[in-house]
């Protein structure tokens, strides 16, 4: 198989991955606070990565890339506090197509740049997938405060995994579980250092399971995602991983029942495309 469809198929698994992990970190939200979610998450993501690097026996990443990993976890943390808490507050229809849309477009810039402009397939592939990420997890629009709040939460949720994208894929070459391990590290510090100041006590884990499964999935989507670069382009594999809120959505519609309109349907179809697109 060529490795740019091993790249594609990597990061579609991210996106399945990282939107279950969305799902669960929206429900756990609703029990606890989202930075005591972002706490347990990281928490599980630690220690389920910790003995898989061990077991690799993947070696230390040098400094660069240990710094680079730790910017990811920083932005990472930020974008997954600010979306944990606009799930919680129940309009995902609005929050995941804005913050997919802005975390795939911040690499499609800089992979501009970086990377050379993409061919003109896959170009209309991104463009196609990014149209079927927002549409796909609309709905109808609410109004008043707590829909301009949501919008504000999700941008900042964006600009934190658009950040994640950027950082985790200037890691040297060959490294996965270490580079995620780094992150995930640096953003439980980031979390307790605000459970700290916010002087939130550090959640009991049964207390509140569900954060510590959205913390495994959130690791697993880091992984994969890591994976997709190593084999395609960053903007490639950057839109496609942003394809999460189709099962965070497809989870909404199974578990709590939420309808799915033909908009959505529409976006389906478009995200569809957009893979094959970007497969050719």
């Amino acid at each position: 198989m060529p490795t740019h469809l091993l790249g594609v198929l990597a990061a579609l698994t991210s996106a399945a991955t990282w939107g279950g992990g969305d799902f669960a970190g929206g429900l756990a939200s609703r029990r606890s606070s989202q930075f005591q979610v972002l706490a347990m998450a990281a928490l599980s993501g630690v220690v389920v990565l910790i003995p898989l690097a061990i077991a690799w026996r993947e070696p230390i990443p040098r400094i660069d890339s240990i710094a680079w990993a730790a910017l990811a976890g920083i932005s990472g943390a930020l974008g997954i506090a600010a979306l944990y808490r606009a799930l919680s507050l129940g309009n995902a229809a609005i929050v995941s197509p804005t913050a997919g849309v802005i975390s795939a477009g911040v690499p499609v810039v800089l992979g501009a740049f970086l990377e050379g402009i993409a061919g003109y397939p896959q170009l209309a592939g991104i463009f196609t997938g990014m149209a079927g990420i927002w549409l796909v997890s609309r709905a109808a629009p609410s109004e008043g405060a707590n829909s301009r709040r949501d919008v504000g939460l999700a941008i900042l949720a964006g600009l934190g995994f658009g950040g994640f994208f950027v950082f985790i894929a200037q890691v040297q070459p060959g490294l996965v579980l270490t580079p995620v391990v780094t992150a995930k590290v640096v953003s439980l510090i980031a979390a307790a250092a605000i459970l700290l100041a916010r002087r939130l006590p550090f959640p009991s884990p049964a207390g509140n399971p569900v954060a510590l499964i959205a913390g495994v999935l959130d690791a697993s989507g880091n992984v994969f995602y890591l994976l997709a670069k190593q084999f395609t382009r960053l903007d490639v594999a950057a839109v496609m991983s942003s394809m999460y809120p189709a099962a965070t959505v497809i989870l909404a519609r199974a578990v709590l029942g939420q309808p799915v309109s033909r908009t959505q349907w529409l976006g389906v179809v478009l995200c569809v495309c957009g893979v094959g697109l970007i497969a050719l």
